[in-house]
């Protein structure tokens, strides 16, 4: 009963990742493809500093975003769960961004954070600054901010459901026991809460390293990532075999974070316990 879901995870996950892997050994001037298999494309990747740069950025860049959505998220998340009375209303409420295009929700930062921008001009007119301010828009800034508002829902819904979970009774316990608010919520809420924490983390970080639209819409030249080279592979530049390459390299690295951040999370909500 399992072999058409596994054919078709094979068809749309294994089938691409190994034709990936084979196009990352290839070489290409072009439009002649050359299928000799050699390491070229790697050693290329490696020793160019404008490749390593973009990844490091990318890595940067998806950490301050899982780092800022995160911290926001939790607060939201708690009220919901432990404080709000009409959960459904508020849970709707978050999705609601959702119901229109992911392109408009960037350009509407971009209308936000522009020159002549809606928050330019209600500074200008409180009479706050002189002059449009300049910093806010094409730059990495802009690019985790957009991001960060993007992938809220992403966050607030594993820590909500976390929190869902634990048992009132918990609770009451660690109060009866002498702890204040603040005790029973870092000795019992925080640590039982680290899993939805960690997969927001994931759900997050992942996917915004790959990401090439919102850098290309409001990061400018400071704000490039990683996958905008790979789309530049893939497109004008015509070298598949490099873009599979700085893909896998794009992958690896990610994965390798990701680990890392799953064995440090399990650690520190022991270590919190």
């Amino acid at each position: 009963m399992s072999a058409p879901a596994t054919l078709y995870v094979g068809f749309l996950v294994a089938a691409p990742l190994a034709i990936l892997i084979a196009y990352s050994f290839w070489t290409q001037t072009y439009v002649t493809l050359d299928k000799t298999l050699t390491l070229q494309n790697y050693r290329d990747a490696l020793a160019d500093p404008l490749v390593r740069h973009l990844l490091l950025r990318s890595i940067m860049i998806a950490g301050a975003v899982t780092a800022v959505t995160v911290a926001t998220a939790y607060p939201i998340a708690y009220f919901i769960a432990m404080k709000a009375n009409k959960k459904t209303i508020w849970l709707l409420l978050i999705t609601i961004p959702f119901w229109s295009s992911y392109l408009l929700r960037v350009f509407a930062w971009k209308l936000i954070l522009g020159f002549n921008g809606v928050m330019n001009s209600a500074l200008l007119w409180m009479g706050l600054i002189d002059e449009p301010l300049t910093f806010l828009l094409y730059n990495e800034f802009a690019v985790v901010l957009t991001l960060a508002h993007a992938w809220a829902p992403f966050a607030i819904l594993p820590i909500y459901v976390s929190l869902q979970k634990i048992d009132p009774s918990l609770l009451e316990a660690a109060t009866d026991l002498g702890n204040s608010k603040f005790q029973a919520f870092r000795r019992v809420t925080l640590p039982l809460t680290i899993p939805g924490i960690i997969a927001a983390c994931l759900i997050i970080f992942i996917p915004t390293v790959g990401d090439y639209v919102t850098p290309s819409l409001v990061g400018g030249s400071d704000g490039k990532m990683i996958a905008n080279l790979i789309q530049v592979q893939f497109g004008a530049a015509n070298n598949w075999p490099l873009g599979a390459t700085l893909s896998l390299m794009a992958m690896l690295s990610v994965g390798f974070v990701a680990i890392v951040l799953v064995i440090t999370g399990t650690a520190l909500g022991k270590r919190i316990r």
